[in-house]
């Protein structure tokens, strides 16, 4: 069957001597793989075009029974050059697209996961406040989940979230109210309540317009997180990766 569609290149990768495998998303098949036959030619038709996190239109044929597509055509739409200036860029870039590979299904339309990867990556192209943009990012791929409504109300009691806050309790399944978790947990603020009911009204340019004060965007990194590696099982290694990374390369404080 042959297919077209405008697509986000999530990830490429060197196969054999020639050839690179491509994983996209795009909005009515959700991840699609393929094969680009001979993209690792000097003179090659994909040459440039093969960046991951760019905006293209991707042609493909898929045969049936077949797990892989055959690759025809990427034109390019939006590449992403300037995210890719800089260390911070490229981690963060690959930080977007682990979760992605994560959450997205093939074959399943993903209108959504795709609009929320599409308008990030703008934001981020047009330069917005990244910390604000990635923690947006991270907190939107877990709703489109199920796994992390907006804070209204305690999922396990049924009462409000006030001026305490709220917890993500040990086996890390969303936030409760502190007095739903007598001991143990990561606590989050009344403040970082309010920025995560923001999120919720918010497009991603608007709130990274406005930014939340630093601890806020820490403590919604570290619960997203929680909440992740509790319904995963593990951590996506571009986020560890990306971690790991920044912190040799910070500065030493003397």
């Amino acid at each position: 069957m042959l297919s077209s569609s405008e697509a986000i290149l999530l990830d490429v990768f060197d196969l054999q001597e020639n050839d690179r495998i491509v994983t996209l998303l795009t909005p009515e098949r959700g991840k699609v793989r393929g094969v680009a036959r001979g993209a690792r030619r000097k003179y090659s038709r994909f040459a440039g075009n093969l960046q991951p996190l760019a905006k293209a239109k991707v042609t493909w044929f898929l045969k049936e029974g077949r797990d892989l597509a055959r690759i025809s055509g990427v034109d390019l739409i939006r590449p992403v050059h300037r995210l890719q200036q800089d260390l911070e860029g490229i981690l963060l870039g690959a930080y977007l697209a682990g979760q992605v590979l994560e959450f997205a299904q093939e074959n399943e339309p993903s209108q959504h996961l795709y609009r929320l990867l599409d308008t990030t990556l703008e934001a981020l192209l047009a330069g917005a406040d990244r910390h604000v943009v990635a923690r947006y990012f991270e907190v939107w791929v877990l709703r489109l989940a199920g796994l992390f409504p907006p804070p209204r109300e305690c999922p396990v009691s049924g009462r409000p979230f006030g001026e305490e806050g709220a917890v993500v309790p040990p086996s890390g399944e969303g936030l409760v109210h502190p007095e739903t978790v007598p001991t143990g947990g990561y606590s989050v603020s009344r403040s970082t309540l309010d920025f995560l009911l923001r999120i919720g009204r918010e497009n991603v340019r608007q709130a990274a317009a406005t930014p939340p004060p630093s601890f806020v965007l820490e403590q919604v990194e570290e619960a997203a997180g929680r909440i992740r590696r509790a319904f995963l099982q593990h951590e996506i290694k571009s986020y560890r990766v990306m971690k790991e990374v920044l912190a040799t390369c910070a500065p030493s404080k003397t």
